[in-house]
């Protein structure tokens, strides 16, 4: 019992932080832009510290249940997560684009800074890390269809239209994930592992069998319990960053940037990990199955939302965000039809996350 509550140090030093941070919030917001910042950078550093500990269980549940249905974990946790914080953030100051700012930025933090680190890291170490390429065809295939559809397409619909077009979104990305969800655990689930040859043993040597630590229910329990740590978390540090930003002139993607990258973390931990150990079956599940559940699931969440309060959200992407959004699945289409990755292709893909990065803090 001690020894698993010393495991979870991390988790309990966030509770911790959270329920202080709940005691102590008027205080924070209201003493200036100082405390304000320094308040956002410790409640940053604990939901990192936080998510490293829910990346932990979710590579655990997936060395339990295997692929796709771990990393799946994975993937639907994030959502959750950042669901979670755009409902409060919506909820606290209304903003007609930070849903579209937010799913941008997962897209490309996901496609372009997840796959493209872990693939130059994985490659500089390994070489060439093969996967299954059913899998990166699905899943770009999907993203493009969902993207559009919900992200494209809205800019050409007329402001009169825009409730019957957020019903025909929310029925259609259900439909999409519908269909996905019955392929990706059902007979087309071969499309998303893959089987890794065995290194060559001696002899005398018996197989290894690698064993997650712990077993599978402790583990779904205390990511369910972290993800909650980290949207409480994160109420209060939208509070205090958006005291620390008033004024400031801070670009607008900031926002969105910050909480994709809360959302992300767990993924980033895992699919590193994955990358350095030759797997790179996981990051493509873990990368392009954040991007397309980012925006097949809350694209329906969101635009019900709206529905629901009769305020419209800003879907449609700008042209910069377009332009963007199409260069990175046709780099991704090119890197990952032959089934291997290399460093090359992760530098090109680093090279797009970096580019969206600038752009971001440019204010395009």
């Amino acid at each position: 019992m001690l020894q698993r509550l010393k495991d979870e140090t991390s988790l309990i030093v966030a509770l911790l932080v959270a329920v202080l941070a709940y005691v102590f919030e008027e205080s924070l917001l209201h003493g200036g832009r100082t405390i304000a910042m320094i308040s956002t950078a410790v409640l940053v550093l604990v939901i990192v510290l936080a998510s490293v500990r829910v990346a932990h269980h979710a590579e655990v549940l997936a060395e339990k249940v295997g692929d796709p249905y771990g990393t799946m974990i994975l993937t639907l946790s994030a959502v959750l997560v950042e669901v979670v914080i755009l409902g409060i953030m919506m909820s606290h100051e209304p903003s007609p684009t930070l849903v579209r700012d937010t799913i941008y930025a997962a897209v490309m933090l996901d496609l372009n800074g997840i796959l493209g680190l872990a693939a130059l890291m994985g490659g500089l170490r390994h070489g060439e890390q093969p996967y299954n390429d059913d899998s990166a065809r699905t899943y770009s295939v999907m993203i493009l269809t969902a993207m559009g559809v919900s992200m494209v397409v809205p800019e050409f619909i007329p402001q009169e239209d825009w409730r019957l077009y957020s019903a025909f979104t929310i029925g259609t990305m259900l439909l999409l994930y519908g269909v996905f969800l019955r392929m990706q655990v059902g007979a087309h689930s071969y499309f998303f592992s893959y089987s890794y040859p065995e290194k060559k043993r001696r002899r005398n040597e018996h197989p290894v069998t690698t064993q997650a630590s712990g077993s599978a229910v402790p583990s779904i329990a205390m990511l369910c319990v972290g993800v909650v740590i980290i949207g409480a978390l994160a109420e209060v540090m939208s509070q205090t960053m958006k005291v620390s930003l008033a004024g400031t002139g801070a670009p607008p993607m900031l926002a969105a940037l910050l909480v994709a990258a809360i959302a992300a973390a767990p993924e980033i931990l895992t699919a590193l990990r994955a990358a350095l150990a030759n797997r790179m079956q996981a990051v493509v599940n873990i990368a392009l199955g954040a991007s397309l559940s980012t925006v097949i699931l809350t694209v329906p969440i969101m635009e019900a939302m709206a529905l629901y309060s009769g305020q419209p959200f800003q879907m449609a992407m700008t042209p910069v965000q377009t332009t963007m959004v199409l260069i990175t699945i046709i780099v991704a289409a090119i890197n990952l039809n032959d089934g291997e990755t290399n460093a090359i292709e992760g530098m090109t893909h680093f090279v797009l996350f970096a580019t969206f990065i600038m752009l971001s803090l440019i204010g395009l």
